[in-house]
């Protein structure tokens, strides 16, 4: 039976070693929360490290570690400290992390970083083999296992993969500085499925991809040699109930049950009635805007200073990464303003911080939460934080204001916060005087809302909703009418092509007999091509056409001395055996000189286009241009051209990144027709990639095997991967 695996940098287990025995706990974190659907019973597997390394683990314990987190339905992956040291601490967060979260001047391209990173992905990847088979669904998860997926793919093609980025993904001008920025993201296009939590993160990696790999993409897919890999934005709920349930039970605890550290907020209360409380809760990291927020808070003391004695900033920074530099820093920043503000504003009976630099309980965070009147949370850049769904999931009262940074990725569905730009110190001030006046019935009228939005979408519907999407993925539901040249397909034309008596083939060249150039000129045969049309073009009862867009000047240099039959510039020229190229259909070249200077003003306006004159078309090539500038000129080009042409017998082409102007009775259909015609052919055999090869597969009988290159929309039968898998399969023809 099939089984989900899921894999992450850390597994949701803590192990302790002490006194030479072993306890494995459970972690309570959002992510392990939410697999708890997908993570259940012995259909489910959650690879990871153990959180010990190999220094750290005695021999003797290893099998004991094992049994620990079989039990668990956990495997782990062994690690070193230097393993840690390169990969986590190193490339994961000292090169992605700040990168994604646009600290540019902080993200260190060491080579060795890169190195380890790659390497431990590896061991993950080998790990998820070692477990897994092909009929298996993989799930893997966040930033330090980018380059897993291909790496799995590579030994399980056929085995079904999501991935999930947990972090920020940044916009190609940020993205493009990274020195490892292909493999990066070919390791990600090893999935099926790539989520993030917002559409902007989806696009911004979807115009990386354009840019960086060249590859198409339409709407939210992306087309890969025989894949298509679908991305899309699944926003990351909290475990509701649980916080929800956790503020009732608070609420309704008697004194006596009451925590210490509630009872203080409780004293402080009944001390200072009128006082607001304001609550700020992140771990210590650059992102979070935490100094600017000290800095924003302080200004919004001295513009209403009305307020001083009346309100108290409650910081919990959580430690991290301390033994990163920059961390060390931001802590020595921290402290020094927290000391400077409370000491410079401080009264005998007012402090206007709190500041505890520690993590804090479960139930603590509950106190924090019930016990504070406004959350504000100004992360410069977000993944998500769940901390502002917390803070309103607690509010049973459905009183409570949240101000919310609008780079966090949780504002997208969080409209009814108060949204602020968390560098705009005006703005957070008058935010800040907004919530401590704001009316009960509209905080209620807010927080309604937000509750029943975040009650919906809670955790487990975001995994369960990955886990539906991976999985219809995995049923095949694409929207393709041909089907893959398989083994068994191939084996069958390979032997109706042998029993023919009379066989002709049509082979376009641009994209299926030999892949594209940014320089046209420059997509030459190789030798393993003319090799291989040799063969075909002496080959007995064979009638073999090349059939291309390309103008007759450039086929005569490459293939006319051997004397190969050809068809030229959309069905305009064709030469046989060898002989000069002649008029295949009369056409007209009026309409030229009135198109040109249109397409000369659009090769000005966009850069990286430009011009290829043929004898009676004239086509506008933007292969080489931004991609989604080029699209857009296209679009207007074409409309610019469809208004001009008019009622002429004139026709636009729009093939792959080139539009062609040509009269409109010339093209692949009516020529390879007209072939057809001439002699009784009981093996016809049509191959191409581009729309232009669409009036060819529909013009022909439908006794003709068609075949298109490429996972796109077509009307052949057929179709395969790559201009490799086409010689593949030509080669079997001459055996």
């Amino acid at each position: 039976m099939s089984k989900t695996i899921i894999i992450s940098n850390r597994l949701p287990v803590q192990l302790q070693i002490s006194d030479g025995g072993l306890t494995a706990i459970p972690s309570v974190g959002g992510l392990a929360t939410g697999m708890k659907s997908v993570h259940s019973g012995g259909e489910s597997l959650w690879i990871g490290w153990s959180g010990l390394t190999d220094e750290e683990t005695p021999e003797a314990l290893e099998t004991e570690i094992d049994n620990a987190l079989k039990k668990h339905g956990c495997a782990k992956v062994k690690l070193t400290e230097k393993d840690i040291e390169g990969f986590y601490f190193g490339f994961s967060n000292r090169t992605v992390w700040p990168l994604f979260h646009y600290f540019l001047e902080y993200s260190e391209f060491e080579l060795d970083f890169w190195n380890t990173y790659k390497a431990v992905n590896q061991k993950f990847a080998d790990a998820i083999i070692a477990q897994s088979d092909e009929g298996d669904t993989i799930w893997v998860h966040d930033y330090q296992l980018m380059l897993v997926p291909q790496m799995v793919r590579e030994k399980r093609p056929n085995t079904s993969i999501g991935f999930f980025l947990h972090i920020p993904f940044p916009s190609y001008e940020i993205f493009r500085t990274l020195p490892w920025r292909e493999e990066i993201l070919e390791g990600l296009l090893g999935s099926d499925l790539i989520g993030f939590h917002t559409y902007d993160y989806e696009r911004h990696f979807l115009s990386s991809v354009r840019r960086l790999l060249g590859l198409d993409v339409s709407f939210n897919d992306i087309y890969l040699d025989h894949r298509v890999i679908k991305v899309d934005s699944f926003p990351m709920g909290i475990d509701y109930k649980k916080f929800k349930d956790a503020a009732i039970a608070h609420q309704q605890s008697t004194k006596e049950k009451r925590s210490d550290f509630q009872i203080k907020l409780d004293d402080h209360k009944a001390s200072a009635p009128d006082t607001k409380l304001i609550l700020s809760i992140d771990r210590l990291d650059y992102s979070k805007g935490i100094a600017k927020r000290l800095n924003a808070f302080e200004y919004f003391l001295n513009k209403y200073p009305e307020y001083k004695e009346k309100v108290r900033l409650i910081i919990l920074a959580v430690p991290s990464r301390s033994n990163v530099p920059q961390y060390q820093l931001l802590k020595k920043e921290i402290d020094e303003l927290v000391g400077r503000i409370n000491g410079e504003l401080s009264t005998v009976n007012w402090t206007p911080i709190w500041y505890f630099y520690r993590s804090l309980p479960f139930e603590n965070l509950i106190d924090l939460y019930t016990s504070s009147d406004i959350a504000w949370l100004t992360p410069l850049r977000d993944g998500m934080n769940l901390v502002a769904k917390e803070y309103i999931a607690t509010r049973t009262d459905k009183t409570g204001v949240l101000i919310l940074s609008e780079m966090a990725g949780s504002a997208y569905e969080m409209n009814e916060a108060l949204l602020i730009n968390p560098n705009n110190f005006e703005q957070q001030a008058d935010t800040l005087k907004n919530a401590i006046t704001m009316p009960r019935e509209e905080q209620i009228a807010r927080n309604m809302f937000l509750q029943n939005r975040l009650e919906r979408y809670n955790v487990e519907v975001w995994a369960n909703e990955f886990m539906g999407a991976l999985n219809r993925k995995k049923e095949g539901s694409e929207p393709f009418v041909s089907q893959k040249v398989s083994d068994v397909i191939l084996n069958q034309l390979s032997t109706d092509y042998s029993k023919a008596k009379k066989r002709l083939l049509f082979l376009d060249y641009d994209g299926t007999l030999a892949g594209f150039h940014k320089d046209p000129q420059k997509a030459s045969p190789d030798e393993e091509l003319y090799t291989l049309l040799d063969k075909l073009h002496h080959q007995e009862n064979t009638t073999l056409f090349l059939i291309s867009g390309r103008d007759k000047q450039t086929f005569t240099k490459w293939f006319l001395p051997k004397k190969y039959n050809m068809i030229v510039e959309h069905g305009v020229w064709i030469s046989r055996d060898g002989e000069e190229f002649k008029l295949l259909e009369k056409v007209k070249d009026e309409w030229m000189g009135k198109i040109k200077p249109v397409l000369e003003s659009f090769v000005d306006r966009t850069p990286g286009s430009f011009i290829e004159e043929k004898n009676y078309s004239m086509a506008w090539h933007y292969r080489n241009t931004d991609p989604d500038f080029g699209q857009k000129r296209a679009t207007e080009l074409n409309t610019v051209l469809t208004s001009l042409i008019g009622n002429d017998d004139i026709s636009v082409l729009n093939g792959n990144k080139v539009m062609e102007v040509k009269s409109s009775n010339v093209n692949k259909g009516r020529a390879s027709v007209r072939i057809l015609g001439e002699d009784d052919y009981d093996f016809v055999f049509a191959i191409g990639d581009d729309w232009t090869d669409e009036f060819m597969f529909q013009e022909l009988p439908d006794s003709a095997v068609t075949v298109k290159v490429g996972l796109k929309k077509t009307q052949a039968k057929y179709y395969v991967e790559n201009t490799k898998r086409v010689r593949e399969l030509l080669k079997r023809f001459i055996k």
